[in-house]
């Protein structure tokens, strides 16, 4: 059995992923492009741009930031790089967990050995794989703090769920769900929320025990909703679908660099742990995935059902002197406006209702999210 070795944060450190689609600026179905993406960018971005599992996907990351301010900046540059290059290509960026129309059996795996091993060991669970999401890194000081912190966030995922949702659509059918990805992501066997893991001892066993018996072959294929991350020394949250926007991402992230620092700080200050039941989670995570913003919650302390706006504003007020502390109180306060607005899988459906064209879905919102010139600039 290997032994991991936790990086310790001594910040809350924020570093935030984005999968984005790429489609064909004529067709706006997806394309396996990422190739020609990662060899026409800009040196200076290349380690923060990479290829996922399906070649119509692009990955680009922050640097480890300090602040949502920071990696806000950080992001418009290196999306404003990157579009501009997918111009030259006639290509554009797809802010959405699944796509409109576009077959997962059309697209194409990317050609690595770790990307071809998994499509063996998973066959189709993973070639249908073609989803993207927001991935959320905080920092934090210790294995066992990290693993804490991933139990007692748990009750609050299904809300950033409810924020996050813009995969209503698949193979161009209407699923009936604000998130199709969170049940696609599902169908893994190392997906979905965590298992409940006391300490970080108990969670590197539980790694190892895996990777010995031949379940998965590397760390890197735990795809939990929210998991450790050693190397980098950080919770990193997983659940969310890939809003419309940077914006939204940005208060989406902000939200849990708060929740991670108030938790963190509960634990030093000695807080009883509140037993949450998996099921109420599971449930509460369920209503996110089928209503989005619409959706209501069970309150884990009270057992009454709550509206997702009610759930936000209570958890801004909760949150609001850690977001102080953290310098991102203005990306805090703009989570109560995406709650109590229509969700991203919402403006997909009202763009079909309104021009009855699913290519349209693509092209209006590949255009809204366009990052401009002058924003990337400042």
């Amino acid at each position: 059995m290997s032994k991991l070795v936790f990086t310790s944060n001594d910040a809350f450190t924020v570093g935030i992923e984005l999968e984005l689609g790429i489609v064909d600026a004529k067709t706006m179905a997806l394309a396996n492009s990422v190739q020609q993406l990662l060899e026409a960018a800009p040196a200076e971005i290349a380690s923060r741009i990479k290829p996922e599992l399906m070649q119509c996907c692009i990955e680009i990351n922050t640097e480890i930031c300090s602040t949502i301010d920071q990696a806000d900046n950080d992001l418009r540059r290196k999306l404003l790089s990157v579009q501009t290059v997918a111009d030259e290509l006639d290509l554009r960026l797809w802010w959405g967990s699944t796509h409109p129309f576009s077959h997962w059996c059309d697209q194409k795996v990317t050609q690595n050995e770790r990307y071809l091993n998994l499509v063996e060991l998973l066959q189709e669970m993973a070639r249908r794989l073609v989803t993207n999401g927001l991935h959320v890194h905080v920092g934090v000081e210790s294995g066992d703090k990290a693993v804490m912190i991933c139990d007692r966030i748990m009750q609050y995922l299904p809300v950033l769920l409810a924020l996050s949702t813009s995969s209503p659509f698949w193979e161009g059918r209407d699923t009936g769900l604000a998130s199709h990805r969170s049940k696609i992501m599902e169908g893994l066997p190392t997906a979905g929320l965590p298992p409940l893991m006391r300490n970080w001892s108990e969670y590197v066993w539980l790694v190892n025990h895996m990777v010995d018996t031949g379940f998965i072959n590397t760390i890197r294929e735990i795809w939990w909703d929210v998991r450790p991350h050693h190397n980098f020394g950080t919770v990193e949250v997983r659940v969310c679908d890939m809003p419309g926007n940077l914006d939204d991402s940005l208060t989406i992230s902000a939200m849990i660099q708060c929740l991670v620092k108030h938790l963190s700080d509960e634990i030093d200050l000695g807080a009883y742990q509140h037993d949450c039941h998996p099921m109420m989670v599971r449930q509460n995570k369920w209503r996110a995935c089928r209503f989005g913003s619409d959706a209501k919650l069970v309150n884990s302390y009270t057992y009454e059902v709550e509206s997702v706006s009610t759930v936000v504003a209570r958890l801004i007020e909760r949150l609001t002197p850690s977001a102080i502390e953290l310098g991102c109180e203005p990306y805090l306060l703009r989570a109560q406006e995406i709650a109590d607005r229509p969700t991203w899988a919402d403006r997909q459906r009202l763009i079909l209702k309104e021009t009855g064209d699913p290519t349209e879905i693509v092209r209006r919102m590949t255009e809204q999210s366009r990052i401009e010139t002058s924003a990337a600039a400042e």
